[in-house]
């Protein structure tokens, strides 16, 4: 069986994710403005119940999202921004301007090895909201996702928990080993 998550949120993110990344540059205050997109956002811990749910109860051959709440990156980096009191991003971009920064962003990264964060992928990604049907999970697997404000907060207390004030990067810790994520 095969279980996909949506967009998970929530501690222990220590790479970050991609999901995990607009929470981190949402904080920074580095989003003064959205493209019109929405996220299908599920708390991690959510997730892990979901896959040990389909352990017990799913069926070989099947498929099951674990999603959770249908939001619009517009709010989501509102709610970011009140847990951290910065302002919201102020509007919202059409991706075609934003298309030649992409490819910019993108061959920056291969020069200093580090992820772009806009990219070509990701902004046509964009141009369709990424929500999920997890009614088969919930159905079959019993599966529930809390209120995806929590997840939001959960992140946002962890990187903020995982900053260090003297220094220049986020560093969190996995497993004992210290990561560090570049702050742009």
């Amino acid at each position: 069986m095969i279980v996909n998550p949506s967009a998970p949120l929530g501690r222990g993110d220590v790479r970050p994710t991609p999901t995990g990344r607009i929470i981190v540059e949402a904080m920074r205050g580095n989003m003064p403005a959205y493209v019109d997109t929405g996220l299908d956002i599920v708390h991690v811990n959510d997730v892990a119940a979901g896959h040990l749910a389909a352990l017990r109860q799913g069926r070989i051959g099947e498929r099951y999202i674990l999603g959770g709440d249908h939001i619009a990156l517009s709010t989501l980096l509102a709610d970011v921004a009140g847990l951290v009191g910065r302002s919201p991003p102020l509007f919202g971009l059409p991706r075609w301007p934003l298309v030649p920064f992409a490819y910019a962003n993108e061959a920056l990264a291969r020069l200093t090895g580090r992820e772009p964060f806009l990219n070509v992928e990701g902004l046509r990604l964009s141009a369709t909201p990424m929500f999920f049907d997890d009614g088969k999970a919930r159905r079959e697997l019993g599966y529930q996702s809390r209120p995806y404000r929590q997840a939001i907060a959960d992140a946002v207390d962890w990187f903020r928990a995982a900053e260090r004030v003297r220094t220049k990067s986020v560093v969190c810790e996995a497993n004992g080993a210290p990561h560090s994520l570049p702050r742009k």
